[in-house]
């Protein structure tokens, strides 16, 4: 199997990579290697919808945190011509995405989405009660994630911005260096650096910033309160809450990316399947029957 070192990673992010797994709260998407995509999971509001969709590069699943008992959650998907779709919970214009265009990189946070343009520029709808979708100003950037209060922008210099609610210090990355990806959670943001080690910052009541032993990391995930690293060899370390079994990744292997939900993980392996542990109250692990799932870089 054809893995990615942390210095090919550092280079890999100015292509933009796209995420072909998403979890949400209660649902989890794949992207098929034909450009269609497939979900499973709680479809209250209609965010498992996307049987129709095609020609797209990317998804995207807006989390809800665990304190939030409802269902309200959407689905976003990148297509080939820099176009974005949407389904679901739209109460927050959230899923005013239509015309949006030349797009690279999608992020769904809780209640709103935000989009990497290809001149490195970001937009934002939704939600803004914390500023967090306040990233007009943001430029030179390679990629984006949304937490459910807070926007994690990556720069092509590696450093990193971020906006929204920064109550237990998950936006104070303005000292972060040799950043190559970024997730961002619940209440915590974690950086992956050109190196293969990573970072994080915020709240750490769970242990789920407890990630600065990690070594040869080529990819990150962060859950509401846990956190998820992919490892060159295709094994996976997570830390935080395993209050759902959540962590229990420990046996994963030929693993070429991870996806983390509130309190469920995905993993995409090499021959296109997914494993999945954690929360399936919804259905949102059943993916073992999942084939042809898109590869990353492919």
């Amino acid at each position: 199997m054809d893995y990615t070192s942390p210095k090919e990673a550092a280079l890999q992010v100015k292509r933009w990579p796209k995420d072909t797994i998403a979890a949400g709260r209660r649902h989890t998407v794949g992207l098929q290697s034909d450009g269609t995509a497939i979900a499973v999971g709680d479809n209250q509001f209609g965010q498992c919808k996307v049987s129709d969709w095609r020609g797209m590069v990317a998804v995207a699943a807006g989390n809800v945190h665990m304190a939030t008992n409802t269902g309200n959650a959407h689905t976003i998907g990148l297509r080939s011509d820099g176009t974005v779709a949407a389904v679901g919970w739209n109460k927050h214009d959230q899923c005013e995405v239509s015309g949006w265009h030349d797009m690279v990189a999608v992020a769904a946070g809780w209640r709103r989405t935000v989009g990497l343009r290809s001149d490195g520029t970001v937009v934002a709808v939704g939600r803004n009660h914390e500023s967090q979708c306040n990233v007009s100003d943001w430029r030179d950037m390679v990629a984006v994630a949304a937490g459910d209060w807070h926007t994690i922008g990556l720069t092509s210099h590696g450093t990193v911005a971020a906006v929204g609610n920064n109550q237990h210090g998950q936006c104070k990355v303005s000292g972060w260096s040799d950043i190559v990806a970024v997730g961002a959670g619940y209440l915590h943001t974690v950086g992956l650096q050109s190196d293969g080690t990573v970072t994080a910052a915020g709240s750490n009541k769970h242990a789920q910033c407890e990630v600065s032993g990690w070594r040869d990391m080529v990819a990150i995930a962060a859950g509401s309160y846990h956190t998820i690293g992919l490892k060159s060899d295709g094994t996976v370390e997570a830390a935080g809450s395993n209050k759902h079994g959540q962590c229990d990744v420990s046996g994963w292997r030929d693993i070429v990316a991870v996806a983390a939900g509130c309190a469920h993980t995905i993993g995409l392996k090499s021959d296109g399947t997914v494993v999945a542990v954690g929360d399936n109250e919804y259905g949102q692990c059943e993916v073992s029957g999942w084939r042809g799932i898109r590869l990353p870089g492919k």
